[in-house]
């Protein structure tokens, strides 16, 4: 019977490390390592202020409505356009006054542009819009 042998490289050593068990182990202690860190949690102190004893007032808040024709309504009332700064700079005085602001889709800019300037013209900081939710794309 004749036997065959393998070439005589098969036999030779590998020049080479097997660094798969290694990067296996790498893996692992990384993993335990990254558990194991405590998460910081950042805080910031404030001094937040305490209720007081009592019923809180409602704030003051005045709606201002501008029509597709340019019309303004002050609290759903007609209002003229003369009488829109005299009322704005009567809220801009109470400090807790908001004054929400709402424009129908078919006003023009320059009419909004000209009605806001004069809001911020009176000095009013509180300041909302509403019905904008129906612009959104």
């Amino acid at each position: 019977m004749h036997r065959t042998t393998a070439p005589a490289a098969e036999f030779q050593p590998f020049s080479q490390m097997n660094t798969t068990p290694l990067i296996d182990i790498l893996l692992v202690l990384l993993i335990m390592f990254i558990l194991t860190i405590p998460a910081q949690m950042h805080k910031v102190g404030i001094d937040l202020p305490s209720p007081r004893p009592g019923l809180a007032a409602q704030p003051e808040t005045h709606r201002l409505a501008i029509a597709a024709d340019g019309t303004l309504s002050w609290d759903g009332l007609p209002l003229a356009d003369a009488d829109l700064v005299p009322r704005l700079h009567a809220i801009a005085g109470r400090p807790e006054a908001t004054l929400q602001l709402q424009s129908a889709a078919e006003t023009r800019y320059a009419r909004f542009d000209a009605i806001l300037a004069d809001v911020k013209r009176a000095g009013i900081t509180r300041l909302g819009f509403v019905g904008n939710e129906r612009f959104r794309f």
